[in-house]
This record gives structure tokens, sequence and C-alpha cells, in this order.
């Protein structure tokens, strides 16, 4: 896995700040299928916005919920702030004929 440069973390937070999450997270928690989702659009677009919607944070923090996310997907975690944080997955080359 590729580490994001610091150079690459703030072109993405900078081009990602305005954008609406594609993924919200509710009290069912981090479900297999919510992780399933994420992988997906990973695997579609390399970012992904998600927010954390209060009734998922009666236990635990957002940097928890993203850091679980990040480890199960092997993505990286380029930010967190209030209940959103951004994930970011190169994409795989995929051999062309």
């Amino acid at each position: 896995m590729s580490k994001l440069t610091a150079g690459m973390k703030r072109r993405i937070k900078k081009e990602f700040s305005a954008e609406k999450p594609t993924i919200w997270i509710g009290k069912g928690q981090v479900s297999d299928e919510i992780v399933k989702e994420i992988e997906k659009q990973l695997e579609k677009r390399e970012i992904v916005k998600v927010k954390v919607l209060k009734a998922a944070l009666k236990e635990v923090k957002t940097a928890d919920v993203a850091a679980e996310i990040s480890q199960r997907t092997e993505s990286e975690l380029v930010e967190v702030r209030g209940h959103t944080f951004i994930l970011y997955k190169r994409r795989r080359k995929t051999a062309e004929k």
C-alpha cells in the first residue's frame, strides 16, 4: 500500500472539503454491508467521504470508527473532522489486453 504524502493529503482535503458524504453510518454501526459499500466506492473513485451520525456515537468516537473502517478496507485515513472522515485507497491497476 502506498503512503500518502503530506501534499497529497492537503490536495484531497482541499478538493473534498465542499463535497457531500457518500456514506452515512447510523445506529447500525460498522456493519459488513457498510464496509462492502465503502470498498466498492473506493474501488470506483479512490476517495470516499463518510459521515457518522450521532446515533452511532454512543460508545465510540468518530476517529475510532474511521480507524476501524480504514483497517477493514485497507485504505488510508486522510482526515477526521467533526463527525466526518475521508478515506483514500489507490485503485488497483487492472491488466489491459
